[in-house]
């Protein structure tokens, strides 16, 4: 069971005006789950996380980053031919990989490459809070959906720790990645999709890069909040 708008709130129509304000207007369309038990919000970095923030803030739940890393195409980096996450997760589109002609040895080369950067972020953006999947609702949040790559790699990471639910939100996304994804989680929220669609950031009137500095910034304050909202009790506490 899925779905593209929250229950009544209308599609948006418009570009956003940045990150912050596309996480607000998930935000509203999470608010059923906001009496679970905290759920888990998972942050594709680093553009996820300022749209997760205030998603976390309104659910009063914890906050985290989601290492995942697209693998791009050589010369073409933003076209995807995969990805891979955190635990060893790859996700590769052979049909693109035979279309293009990259060979074994790239591959593995583009790959190696990443997942240092994932051991990098891994290192930088490390959460106070314990990440609690098995049983629990997990909601990955990213800035948008282009091809999915990147997503269908994190909900596999997700998938291989049981979680109770699997929920994916993101501003804005090409309806046909949408439709796909939707099928492999229990809940898909995308309050845009243009036609035709080309870029996620054409529909961000500030879409500039997210720094370390900020993801950093944004995880100790969205941990201060959960802490502060009793979010420890809470967390600690199982469904049912």
């Amino acid at each position: 069971m899925f779905s593209f708008f929250a229950r009544d709130i209308p599609p948006v129509q418009r570009q956003y005006r940045d990150r912050r304000e596309a996480g607000e207007e998930l935000a509203r369309r999470l608010e059923h789950y906001a009496d679970s038990v905290a759920p888990q919000i998972l942050a594709l970095p680093r553009g996820g996380l300022p749209v997760a923030y205030p998603v976390a803030i309104a659910l009063k739940a914890p906050l985290h980053c989601f290492h995942v890393r697209k693998l791009g195409l050589p010369g073409h980096e933003e076209y995807a031919i995969g990805a891979i996450a955190s635990g060893g997760i790859r996700f590769v589109n052979q049909d693109v990989v035979r279309e293009t002609g990259i060979s074994g040895e790239q591959l593995q080369e583009i790959i190696a490459r990443e997942e240092e950067e994932i051991g990098r972020r891994e290192r930088l953006y490390a959460s106070p809070a314990p990440l609690l999947v098995e049983g629990r609702t997990v909601i990955l949040i990213d800035d948008g959906l282009a091809t999915g790559s990147t997503m269908r790699a994190a909900i596999m990471a997700v998938k291989q720790k049981s979680p109770g639910k699997t929920v994916v939100a993101v501003p804005v996304g090409s309806a046909s990645t949408c439709e796909s994804i939707a099928a492999e989680v229990d809940e898909l929220i995308c309050p845009l999709m243009p036609e035709p669609f080309y870029a996620v950031g054409e529909w961000y009137a500030d879409f500039s890069q997210t720094s370390d500095e900020e993801v950093q910034a944004l995880l100790e304050k969205a941990a201060t909040a959960f802490q502060q909202g009793d979010g420890a009790s809470l967390h600690g506490r199982s469904h049912g």
